[in-house]
């Protein structure tokens, strides 16, 4: 079996595994990243971490699962990056900056309010990140992490690490429902970066493997994904 069909296996026992415990919030665990009971609480517990107490600048994913993670950043003053949905922009991140923002918080930090309110940068225009959030679908004590199989998370954090923004002192974590996390190996791939905090409602999981890739894996992308990513288009190939 092949590293694909491996993870495609781990995120149907996952996301079938929510849902037959109740524990995905609508609109259910296939095929995303699932929204999860408990996603509030594991911000929280996030929140009260070192890691979070001394981040001044927080990248997100879009996902509803991390809102919670979103909204406690700009509670907190800090500057907050969030990903454009599948990168589909020459300024591939939006700008919600809690000083200034122009509406409601929970109206900004949602994919949907953030296309309307707030503003898109291009990573030239971005501050160091101190802490990258993402969102996963399963994870294990390692931290290595399988997202939903688009790999955005993957090439967001290759572009800031080529970029300088996303360094060894980043700090990379996930919030998860316990469900997610998984006592196994999970199949990995060269292009795959690990979390060093895996957040639940219950727990709080610093792992001890840390894995960066230090930028894009061009030979793993199709034409037509470079096509769709218009970063990815403009940015030089190495190798």
């Amino acid at each position: 079996m092949d590293i694909e069909e491996a993870k495609r296996e781990v995120r149907e026992t996952v996301w079938s595994r929510l849902e037959q415990a109740g524990q995905a919030l609508p609109p259910g665990a296939q095929g995303r990243i699932p929204d999860f009971v408990g996603a509030k609480l594991a911000a929280e517990r996030l929140a009260r971490h070192d890691a979070w107490r001394s981040a001044s600048v927080v990248k997100s994913n879009p996902d509803k699962a991390q809102l919670p993670v979103r909204l406690r950043a700009l509670a907190d003053g800090k500057l907050l990056y969030m990903a454009v949905p599948k990168i589909a922009d020459i300024r591939p991140f939006y700008l919600l900056d809690p000083a200034s923002l122009n509406a409601a918080p929970a109206d900004v930090a949602t994919g949907s309010g953030a296309a309307v309110h707030a503003s898109k940068v291009g990573i030239s225009e971005m501050r160091p990140v101190d802490l990258v959030v993402c969102g996963s679908v399963a994870v294990n004590r390692d931290g290595v992490r399988i997202g939903k199989g688009a790999g955005y998370s993957d090439i967001e954090v290759a572009l800031l690490t080529e970029a300088g923004l996303v360094g060894p002192s980043t700090i990379l974590a996930t919030t998860v429902h316990p469900l997610q996390v998984v006592d196994a190996s999970l199949p990995e791939a060269p292009h795959d970066f690990r979390v060093d905090l895996i957040v639940t409602p219950d727990e709080l999981i610093e792992c001890n493997a840390p894995r960066r890739p230090e930028g894009i894996h061009w030979d793993k992308l199709s034409q037509h994904k470079i096509k769709e990513i218009p970063t990815l288009a403009t940015h030089p190939q190495r190798g």
